[in-house]
């Protein structure tokens, strides 16, 4: 009775709007709370889990804890980390019995690590099996829109979203707009200013206001926001997809086969890891990947504030919202709300934004049917080392704070969608305009052209950190484009290496031998030999085209 109680005091005080009427709010906590009783009669009286450093996971640890222990009595430590740390927390818990958390929130980056190690619960089988009595008759699994991201090549569910946003093309709109910029733009350049459709267009917008116009209501402004900082973070600028927004993987959703955009090839089987490098047949040295490489250097030391080199990717997320960047070809939608604050400079009198998002452009390389970007799924994960009532307790939680009853007020929150019926609603299509875009990206066919890292890579912690070290190196100009690249592709071959010797449960990496780097390098698929021009004719598309595109359903 305390906990029904607490929970029709929750439903009026914070779980509104939802996407459910306040009956079925309170007859879905009603399960909640009978379903902690027998957790507490199993002596479960706190659970522990950990995600990484964002405003939806603060509001988790600050409020729906919070709210948890008064509707079922159950205590929850929410831990909350730089993405680099809980990944490799999350590296230490495999090879550990004793996991410290109960339940994890990562990146569905992840899939391909979880699948091959065996060391992750399959959700399907726990919600039939040992989670069965656990599992809310309520969870409505048709209703999440990032389930193919979280499936692994066994067509079992391992993980359940609890956010979700994209890298996307960032540009002040209100700018854009004026007629003199407009006029002085078409004189030097030759063709309209508007959203880019290519890195050519990009460039030369980046150079347009860093260098020719360089202020703007008394203010430095600058064409181009990046971050460089020696950091993990560093690695996901470009895993997130950089090359393959260059158009170094081979074409396929949600990933290019049999390259995908890390460089990485498998074999016919589609999921057995063959190479990195170029002369082993993959493409994370491949020329399409130096370009890419080299346009991020060339921007960020030419275009991006001085200041851009020593950010990371927390630090330089909320910098558009100062008021002097013009455009950024990269932006993680999970900053949005960072940026329609009113008062700030990119906000109106009314506090809607002045700024708008697009499709990112694609490089010299890319090609129609290639993966159009990249998107963030910050999903529950589950060790199967962890003790039995623990693990269910995890999962109880991590059911409530994506449950319908407190999706929706934890989308407007943090505006990282992860169920259909939240991006629906009829909140945010009266409140569509506050948010530059994101709510046309969400409703449109253009949410499942943009995906995250796909099953090829075999085991992500490893990997990923030989990312940000190379790339540092390039940043630091210590090493070239061409041997950083050419160093990381030696590095990620070893590491396959390793793994071939070492085992994996499923889809064992198995290197190809060595045969140089002539006998891959086609026009016919990744990796892709090198283009005579890098940099074509600059296009871009005024914004209410691209809009309305969304709105009928097409990607462009």
């Amino acid at each position: 009775m305390a906990g029904q109680s607490d929970a029709d005091r929750w439903i009026q005080k914070e779980f509104k709007p939802s996407s459910l009427s306040a009956e079925q709010q309170r007859s879905e906590m009603r399960w909640f709370v009978l379903a902690a009783d027998r957790l507490r009669l199993n002596g479960i009286r706190e659970v522990r889990v950990i995600s990484e450093d964002l405003a939806t996971h603060h509001y988790e640890s600050a409020v729906l804890a919070k709210a948890f222990f008064e509707i079922t009595g159950i205590r929850v430590v929410h831990d909350i980390v730089p993405e680099g740390t809980l990944v490799s927390r999350f590296r230490q818990a495999m090879d550990s019995p004793d996991s410290p958390y109960d339940g994890w929130v990562t990146d569905s980056d992840l899939i391909g690590t979880h699948y091959r190690y065996g060391l992750v619960e399959p959700l399907t089988d726990y919600m039939k099996e040992d989670g069965r009595d656990f599992t809310s008759p309520t969870l409505d699994l048709k209703d999440f829109i990032g389930l193919k991201f979280t499936t692994g090549p066994d067509g079992k569910l391992y993980q359940l979203p609890d956010q979700q946003f994209a890298n996307l093309y960032w540009f002040r709109a209100d700018w854009f707009a004026r007629e003199d910029l407009q006029q002085r733009f078409r004189e030097k350049y030759g063709y309209a200013l508007g959203v880019p459709l290519n890195w050519s267009a990009y460039e030369d917008i980046a150079e347009f206001f860093s260098v020719h116009v360089r202020e703007l209501d008394g203010k430095r402004v600058y064409g181009h926001m990046d971050y460089g900082a020696r950091d993990p973070s560093l690695g996901w600028r470009f895993t997130d997809a950089w090359l393959s927004m260059a158009g170094v993987a081979d074409k396929g959703l949600p990933n290019g086969l049999p390259v995908d955009e890390w460089g990485i090839r498998v074999a016919g089987d589609q999921c057995t890891p063959v190479a990195a490098s170029v002369e082993r047949g993959g493409a994370t040295d491949s020329p399409a990947a130096i370009y890419a490489l080299s346009r991020y250097l060339d921007w960020l030391n030419r275009f991006a504030p001085p200041e851009a080199k020593q950010l990371n990717f927390t630090q330089a997320g909320p910098v558009p919202g100062q008021g002097q960047i013009a455009q950024q070809i990269f932006w993680y939608t999970g900053f949005t709300a960072a940026l329609n604050k009113p008062g700030l400079p990119v906000t109106d009198a009314s506090g809607k934004p002045r700024w708008r998002m697009a499709p990112s452009p694609h490089g010299a390389y890319w090609k129609q049917g290639m993966q159009n970007g990249y998107q963030d799924v910050g999903s529950w994960t589950f060790l199967k080392s962890t003790p039995r009532w623990r693990k269910a307790a995890a999962w109880l939680y991590a059911q409530f704070v994506t449950s319908r009853t407190v999706s929706l007020k934890k989308s407007i929150t943090g505006l990282t969608f992860i169920r259909e019926s939240d991006i629906r609603h009829p909140y945010f299509t009266e409140h569509a305009d506050q948010f530059g875009g994101l709510i046309e990206f969400y409703r449109g066919p253009a949410r499942i052209a943009w995906t995250p890292t796909g099953t090829n890579v075999p085991d992500y912690p490893k990997m990923a950190e030989l990312w940000w070290r190379n790339i540092g190196l390039a940043v630091d100009g210590k090493l070239s484009p061409s041997k950083a690249m050419g160093q990381l592709a030696q590095q990620m071959d070893d590491v396959l290496g390793q793994l071939q010797r070492r085992g994996m449960m499923h889809c064992t990496p198995k290197l190809n031998a060595k045969q140089g780097k002539d006998r891959y390098l086609t026009g016919k698929g990744a990796p892709w030999q090198a283009l005579p021009n890098e940099k074509p004719p600059g296009e871009t598309i005024p914004y209410e085209r691209l809009l309305q595109a969304w709105k009928e359903g097409r990607l462009r």
